[in-house]
């Protein structure tokens, strides 16, 4: 299953779609909370339910002692979002002064994303947050490149508006160019269309040479509710966006499998220090509350 990075240029809606796709997938699926500005699940959708003790800041440690502590504290930072255990989060940081320390984690933590993923048939999600660029290159402390570089799809979310097609234009070649030099290569790129504004999917792909991979609706009440919390909207299960965000997972599968028939890419290598993350995942499924 692919590992998708979701990024915006601002304001465009990353986190509530990143969990309208991890909560609607039809496979096991995990969220990685990684915007170097700060998580808002946690405060938001999770309504404080989960303390600073669980989550990503808590793997930068483990990273320094090695690849099988890191895959212990990945398992045990992880939070369950459903009953049966199908739906997790790696919740994020609770003080941007934290991702500092995470310069040396994030490559580590791409391969426990993709073993997930290769290995366990995850459908893995990263919130990458808002790109911050320096000199034409993605930021080395406000954006999490490495998470980027590797990842299967990049998924540059706008809204189909003036404004955020004026705000992403400018991101497209500095992260076409990125991932062509230090990622899987500029084709990894696309387009996540949030139907707000006036802008269809056709429009956007023309406005910005790039295509749109999939595309969510507008949908106030649910993205509300992954934003803010509280009780779900009436019919929520079976709203709109979790509806079009399940098709949505499928379009990025098979955008992701026709990248690696193209580009006919070689089996990742196997890490036996890494391979107890699977396990760990069976055997306790994360904490719940």
């Amino acid at each position: 299953m692919p590992v998708t990075a979701l990024v915006s240029a601002k304001s465009s809606g990353v986190t509530a779609a990143s969990l309208a796709l991890t909560l609607a997938s039809k496979r096991p699926s995990l969220l990685a909370e990684c915007d170097p500005a700060g998580g808002t699940i946690r405060a938001g959708f999770l309504q404080g339910e989960v303390g600073a003790g669980l989550g990503l800041y808590h793997l930068a440690a483990a990273e320094r002692t090695g690849p099988d502590a890191l895959a212990q504290a990945f398992a045990n930072h992880l939070w369950t979002m459903d009953e049966a255990g199908h739906r997790k989060l790696l919740p994020g940081l609770t003080d941007p002064a934290q991702a500092g320390a995470l310069g040396r984690t994030w490559p580590a933590l791409s391969e426990v994303l993709h073993v997930l993923a290769d290995d366990a048939g995850y459908d893995v999600f990263i919130d990458a947050g808002r790109l911050a660029l320096e000199s034409g290159r993605l930021h080395t402390t406000l954006t999490p490149a490495p998470l980027l570089h590797q990842a299967d799809l990049v998924l540059l979310t706008v809204r189909g508006t003036e404004q955020s097609l004026t705000l992403a234009r400018h991101l497209i070649d500095p992260l076409r160019t990125e991932l062509a030099e230090r990622g899987s290569g500029p084709d990894a790129l696309g387009l996540l269309l949030i139907e707000d504004g006036p802008y269809r999917a056709h429009q956007v792909t023309e406005a910005l040479k790039t295509p749109v991979l999939a595309a969510l609706p507008f949908d106030a009440s649910t993205a509300g509710y992954f934003t803010n919390g509280g009780n779900p909207p009436r019919g929520y299960g079976r709203s709109s966006l979790l509806r079009h965000a399940r098709t949505a997972t499928e379009h990025l599968e098979a955008a992701a499998s026709r990248r690696k028939v193209q580009q006919q890419y070689p089996a990742r290598p196997g890490n036996p220090q890494l391979a107890g993350v699977l396990q760990r995942l069976s055997e306790r499924g994360g904490a719940r509350g």
